[in-house]
């Protein structure tokens, strides 16, 4: 079976499960989505890996297992999202220590997270991707639902708190205020709260 490069198109939060997060994963030679419902923890973790300018002042989970793997000369090479079964996927990470490779079974969410801090690619099978991936349309019709919700999660990549927004809320914030209240953030472990900061700092650099 022939294997498809994936990469992160982003994350919103699951309008259809409370509490869940979706990932958003593209086709890198193609026009197809693979949506994948992740729980907040994982979301959290993989976008902090995605948001480069936030450092966790202690690390979490996955850069743990990290720091542990490089002390040990452990690479992930590569992550494979290898089954689907019951809308559950199922993945492996492809890891090598001594030219020595190994394969350890893992949720799709956690292979992920370890991917980016990796730089490790993502691949899934050509069946897997026929199976559950989406194309987006541009004009999609109202009775396309599947099509249309995607569309609704990707126009808000990172959108962490599934709450409506009536506005961008740190619009009255300097910008050295929105500086200090990032570092603020972060010092506190807030990451949803810095990732909107970062976003509102961003625009106005922009």
């Amino acid at each position: 079976m022939s294997l498809v490069k994936l990469s992160i198109k982003g994350i919103s939060y699951s309008q259809t499960q409370n509490g869940a997060y979706a990932l958003i994963l593209n086709e890198v030679d193609g026009e197809r989505k693979l949506p994948i419902v992740i729980g907040a923890f994982e979301a959290q973790s993989i976008a902090i890996a995605l948001e480069k300018e936030i450092k966790p002042p202690r690390p979490l989970t996955h850069d743990l297992f990290k720091n542990f793997a490089e002390r040990f000369d452990i690479v992930v090479k590569q992550v494979i999202i290898h089954k689907l079964v019951d809308g559950v996927f199922y993945s492996s990470i492809i890891c090598e220590r001594d030219k020595i490779e190994e394969i350890i079974d893992a949720r799709t969410s956690d292979a992920i997270a370890l991917a980016l801090r990796f730089n490790a690619p993502i691949f899934t099978y050509k069946n897997i991707l026929d199976k559950a991936g989406i194309y987006l349309k541009t004009n999609p019709s109202e009775t396309d639902k599947e099509n249309q919700e995607m569309d609704d999660i990707i126009s808000n990549p990172e959108s962490f708190t599934g709450e409506p927004e009536s506005g961008r809320v740190y619009i009255k914030y300097s910008l050295q205020e929105l500086n200090d209240l990032l570092i603020q953030a972060v010092e506190q472990e807030d990451y949803e709260k810095a990732a909107k900061i970062r976003d509102e700092i961003s625009k106005r650099e922009s």
